[in-house]
């Protein structure tokens, strides 16, 4: 790694015009994520800084992250400028946004009322984007259950070793072909597909700033919505998230993106869009730690158990669901460390 990290300290200088003379001689860790992409920050003599990117490109789409980029940034958002791209070897160079995650500014519900209602101005310009400006895929049944079937796979077998039998699995399927048709339902726009709190940066002059936005696909325009407002890593009172649907919806409908969309029918596209998007979460985040040996993401697994639960329980249609979980899963979920450790 040591002689990649050089290599990429050189290429930033190239990149830049500028000689070792002129900025630090070491780049500083800035963050890993989720993915294999590692950042870290070239600190310039002249008071600047850039983020330099060691995406793998074996690993990593970085022609996605370009396109999206390209195309976010030529529609006004607020995404890192793109300043340099070496393909082979899968370095990048940005515009550095600072260290302002919107997740710790998350104080108090006024704060999150504040931001959040910054936020759906940023995810409306996104949905207005015009879709013959871009190719970007659908996020599609395939797309969509495929991304639920980590749920059995990963959380139910890889991290509880719960062995499904072949009506459970039927059960699970009409659960997701259920969740699925639901989505296709919608009006489809941009989505960023993973639009929350450690996705949005503030910057200096208190706009929001995106970023983590490579996955954008085409589809249902709640899902952006409820992946802030349902965040897996934050969560408010659901008075405050009733309103914040409200005030959404009221902005989506004059921006013309909901038409013929009741109020009943938004919320329970929010309902459902989430509880896909958890569901695939909780599978999401087991893989993390079985897979990639990121334990830290056990941490929020509660807050998504939560998040799964009470929203399936306000419909009938996933009654067999819950009772199935509630009598297989959640005996052993008790006795997970994650799990005991968050009461």
């Amino acid at each position: 790694m040591d002689h990649i990290l050089k290599e990429l300290h050189s290429w930033c200088l190239q990149q830049l015009s500028l000689s070792p003379a002129d900025a630090a001689n070491v780049l500083a860790v800035v963050s890993g994520d989720a993915s294999f992409r590692r950042y870290y920050r070239l600190q310039l003599n002249d008071g600047g800084s850039v983020i330099a990117v060691h995406a793998p490109p074996d690993k990593e789409d970085n022609l996605a992250f370009a396109t999206v980029q390209a195309l976010l940034h030529k529609h006004g958002a607020r995404v890192p400028a793109l300043l340099g791209w070496d393909k082979p070897r899968g370095f990048l160079l940005q515009e550095d946004f600072g260290d302002q995650l919107l997740l710790p500014l998350l104080v108090s519900s006024a704060a999150a009322d504040h931001y959040y209602k910054q936020a759906f101005g940023v995810m409306l310009a996104m949905q207005r984007i015009p879709s013959e400006q871009h190719s970007l895929p659908a996020y599609d049944e395939t797309r969509l259950t495929t991304e639920m079937k980590l749920f059995p796979e990963w959380f139910v077998g890889g991290l509880l070793g719960y062995q499904l039998d072949s009506a459970e699995r039927v059960m699970l399927d009409a659960v997701f072909s259920l969740l699925s048709q639901r989505a296709l339902a919608q009006p489809q726009v941009l989505v960023h597909r993973d639009f929350h709190s450690r996705n949005l940066m503030v910057l200096a002059d208190e706009r929001l700033g995106m970023i983590d936005f490579q996955d954008a696909v085409v589809g249902p325009i709640s899902y952006d919505l409820v992946s802030l407002i349902r965040d897996c890593y934050i969560s408010w009172p659901e008075e405050l998230v009733d309103d914040w649907i409200s005030v959404y919806r009221r902005m989506a409908m004059q921006a013309g993106l909901l038409a013929g969309r009741s109020e009943a029918e938004f919320c329970q596209d929010v309902d459902w869009m989430g509880l896909q998007r958890h569901i695939k979460v909780l599978g999401i985040f087991a893989r993390l730690n079985l897979r990639d040996g990121k334990s830290g993401y056990l941490a929020d697994l509660p807050l998504v158990l939560e998040y799964t639960l009470s929203i399936a329980s306000r419909y009938p249609e996933f009654d067999e669901f819950l009772a199935w979980f509630d009598s297989k899963l959640m005996p052993l979920i008790c006795q997970q460390s994650w799990f005991k450790d968050a009461d």
